[in-house]
């Protein structure tokens, strides 16, 4: 459930100490340094460098002449009256390709303008048509519906200014229009609710089971565990919309709430998740797999903040909703004016936020301070309105400074994701984030992403190299607005983050209009007829919904056949085309006011209004998102606390050829036995031979001492002309006529105490046990001209460390002092595997979830 307590809330937006700028974190810290905003400068004063067009990589290559337009609204070439139109008969152009091919044909020429002023002037129809039908359905609301006692507790839920307040209203509403009957009755065509039934029981009684039997210390009856079955049955069930029960319409038909079985099965599935992950019969790896299992099937929420110009003001508001519940999703993503209040929310902590989300932000919020005669004047001869340089340093403060997104990401946990687009029409846009861009910073990707033709020119992306000095990114490309393609980014969310449920704020003034849920919207059921029905009587939400589809289909004729102008080389037409709402969409309630101040800076008054209209629009959806939240915090929870130790660099043994001698759960099971055994455990079939036989011929030493592996040596053994190494068939038949059990030693290789390998120094690395393998089988492929090889007395090829391995503790042998350090480090490591091992499959991993 979401947070309503009150002591969790920060100012609210008309309190005093919210307006006090002194109260803000760092209100009056600069973190952008001059070096920084010269190195923005320079870049973008560099001409666009197209690397496919010379080597980027020749530092002697002749200097060339760029020829750049002076804006996006004047070309490269102007057309110059003149000489031409005399000389034109002299000497005729030869007869080429277009500058649009695409565009050719005498028939498209013709018909081209006929056929956009009949489409424009349909579309000109459709849209009074549009607003005439919800300026009908408006009316029919306000005067049919809201009258009396609904209307007077409509107006108490519409203006309570806190969380606590609102939940109350909202009950006391549904209350009066008899939705708390809706709550309690089970079916509903929207969901499965049988299946949700069934699943919950069954999941209670194996949770109960569970628990009494770990309680008891046992094991199960029959050798079937009860906590098995339950790991089954979340696996089974934990899946994004299971059965239906994450539809938005079981939170349309009442404005707080939803129906009690389903509320009942999520809270049963949170408190099933926290046994399974608490419980001590699952081992660590157990509990790893199952998280991770559970969080690919079920998938992660992100927030996504359209673009808007200063109506973008009004995320801060659903930001603040967010926080306050306890419910902000760490996976963020902002474009245009939503990048920046994105930015300002993945770059600060929890603590911060809260200091930070209220009326006195204005403040800092003076990008738009300057003068007509100043901007008009820039406009004139730059073609953009504001400057770069100049927002590049007044947006730096949002971002804190110069970070990159890897930088936010290790200090707040948060993913912030900003949509980019590249001035070349023809590039696919980029998400930038901690894994596609990690050394991107981050006020350059908001400046990018805010970039609207005509209001600021396009930049360049900075990034920041490991000294911590900015460069270009990506050869100097420019970028701009997001918004012209892709202004909620579902489906890059979807590709890196496993994004399937996402919360909508949207803002963006050209699409608000269109957003209309004839069926009621998540917190919002329809207001007549009890909450049920369609908005408007169903003749006025057909009609609605006609005429939306319909200016849809005209729009995309003009695209398809290329009728569109483009003006500044840009395809305007996605600006209508693309996706705009999620899972949940949020749509603050605007003031015709907002319009006049589209490009100004907000007013603490203004900013007050946006925050608490913001508030209260997230209201109504919090209910569904704590639900939605309540199981995925589980599952990343569990998997923050059981993530493996980072791995260590295992030895290459491709080339080696050693993957197929022995897999990880087989020396999982040797250490095993080695535990159980008080630390003997017998050498595997396929090592022994490694060592033991070479070329089919056994090792004969010349003492008295006998070798672990049934040799003799007397470490009288000298160096001598190495004979001849036998040949490769040789060394596999022998290999594999030794592996024979019936011809395997039957020793025991003796390993160090547990207590004593502790006392290593914890600085050394943990190695794995491969490696110690890699080395005893290393004759199989090793030329027999290394220096690590020696022959005994008759010519026989020996393992360069055999003697190292059973001559060792007497000192009847004959190696370097280099060699045996090399031995004890790999037994060192060996062991430090087995106890690494050991430790993870005992399972002691106890209670890390609340």
């Amino acid at each position: 459930m979401a947070d309503t307590k009150k002591a969790t809330d920060g100012p609210l937006p008309f309190e005093a100490s919210a307006w006090d700028p002194a109260t803000l974190p760092d209100w009056d810290t600069e973190f952008v340094s001059a070096e920084d905003i010269e190195e923005f400068a320079k870049a973008l004063s560099a001409p666009d460098i197209s690397p496919s067009e010379e080597d980027l990589s020749n530092p002697l290559r002749q200097p060339t002449e760029y020829i750049t337009a002076l804006n996006d609204w004047r070309p490269i070439y102007q057309k110059v009256k003149g000489r031409q139109k005399r000389n034109a008969s002299k000497k005729k152009k030869a007869p080429g390709r277009g500058v649009d091919e695409t565009r050719e044909g005498w028939t498209y020429n013709v018909l081209k303008w006929p056929l956009l002023l009949v489409v424009f002037g349909w579309l000109f129809v459709l849209g009074l048509s549009y607003l005439a039908t919800r300026l009908y359905i408006y009316f029919y609301e306000q005067l049919v519906t809201w009258r009396g006692r609904r209307e007077q507790l409509r107006l108490k839920l519409r203006t309570s200014t806190n969380y606590e307040d609102w939940v109350k209203a909202a009950k006391e509403l549904d209350t009066y229009l008899g939705s708390d009957k809706w709550k309690e009755t089970d079916e509903y065509a929207y969901y499965d609710s049988k299946t949700i039934r069934r699943v919950k029981e069954h999941m209670r009684k194996l949770r109960a089971r569970a628990e009494k039997e770990e309680n008891g210390g046992r094991d199960g009856v029959g050798g079937k565990r009860a906590v098995d079955e339950l790991r089954s049955l979340a696996e089974a069930c934990v899946k994004n919309n299971f059965a239906g029960f994450e539809n938005p319409r079981l939170y349309s038909e009442t404005y707080y709430g939803t129906k009690t079985l389903v509320q009942e099965y999520v809270d049963e599935v949170s408190a099933a998740l926290r046994a399974l992950f608490n419980s001590t019969q699952l081992t660590l790896e157990d509990k790893r797999s199952l998280s991770e299992h559970l969080s690919t099937n079920f998938g992660r929420t992100a927030l996504c903040l359209s673009g808007g110009a200063t109506f973008a003001y009004y995320h801060l508001g659903i930001a603040k909703a967010l926080l306050d519940a306890n419910l902000l999703p760490p996976i963020i993503t902002g474009t245009s004016g939503g990048a920046l209040v994105a930015a300002l929310l993945a770059t600060r902590t929890d603590d911060e936020l809260k200091k930070l989300l209220i009326p006195a932000l204005a403040h800092r919020i003076n990008a738009c301070s300057e003068g007509f005669g100043t901007w008009f004047k820039r406009w004139w001869t730059t073609g953009a309105r504001f400057d770069s340089v100049d927002w590049a340093r007044r947006c730096s403060w949002f971002c804190h400074g110069s970070l990159t997104f890897k930088e936010a990401y290790e200090r707040t946990g948060r993913i912030l994701n900003v949509s980019c687009v590249p001035s070349d029409p023809h590039s696919p846009t980029i998400l930038a984030n901690y894994l596609t861009a990690p050394d991107c910073v981050i006020w350059s990707a908001v400046l990018a992403s805010a970039a609207v033709p005509g209001i600021l020119n396009p930049v360049v992306l900075m990034r920041k190299d490991r000294d911590g000095r900015l460069e270009p990114y990506s050869f100097g490309h420019k970028w701009k607005d997001g918004s012209l393609r892709t202004d909620i980014p579902l489906k890059s969310l979807n590709l890196h983050f496993n994004v399937n449920f996402s919360i909508v704020s949207q803002v963006n003034p050209h699409i608000n209009l269109f957003f209309f849920s004839s069926r009621g919207s998540v917190g919002r059921p329809v207001t007549h007829r009890r909450g049920r029905g369609w908005r408007g009587g169903f003749l006025g939400s057909a009609t609605e919904q006609y005429l939306k589809l319909d200016l849809t289909k005209w729009l995309k004729v003009l695209r398809h056949l290329e009728l569109l102008p483009r003006p500044l080389g840009q395809d305007w037409s996605e600006l209508w085309l693309q996706k705009f709402s999620g899972t949940i969409t949020i749509w603050p309630k605007t003031q015709m006011s907002d319009f006049w101040y589209i490009l100004s800076d907000p007013t603490k008054e203004r900013l007050a209004r946006m925050i608490q209209a913001g508030q209260q629009a997230a209201f109504p959806k919090l209910n569904f998102v704590s639900n939605r939240m309540k199981i995925e915090k589980v599952v990343e929870e569990a998997r923050k606390a059981i993530k493996p130790l980072d791995a260590v660099p295992t030895p290459a043994l491709a080339t080696a050829g050693m993957e197929s001698m022995l897999s990880q759960e087989d020396l999982q099971g040797l250490l095993e036995k080695a535990k159980h055994n008080g630390g003997m455990v017998k050498t595997p079939p396929l090592l022994t031979p490694s060592i033991a036989d070479v070329g089919g011929n056994l090792r004969k030493r010349h003492s008295g001492t006998s070798s672990p592996l049934g040799g003799q040596g007397d470490g009288s053994t000298e160096r001598s002309s190495k004979p001849e190494s036998p040949s490769w068939h040789k060394r596999i038949s022998g290999f594999w006529s030794s592996a024979d059990p019936s011809t395997r030693s039957s020793m025991e290789t003796v390993r160090p105490e547990i207590a004593q390998l502790r006392q290593d120094s914890p600085q050394r690395r943990r190695g794995s046990a491969l490696s110690e393998l890699h080395n005893q089988t290393r004759v199989f492929w090793d030329d027999s001209a290394t220096d690590h090889e020696t022959t005994d007395d008759e010519g026989h090829d020996v393992a360069p460390f055999g003697d190292h391995l059973d001559g060792g503790r007497n000192g009847h042998h004959n190696e370097s002092e280099g060699e045996h350090d090399e031995v004890q480090e790999s037994r060192e490591e060996d062991q430090a595997a087995a106890d690494y091992i050991e430790d993870s499959g005992n399972g002691k991993s106890g209670s890390f979830i609340g």
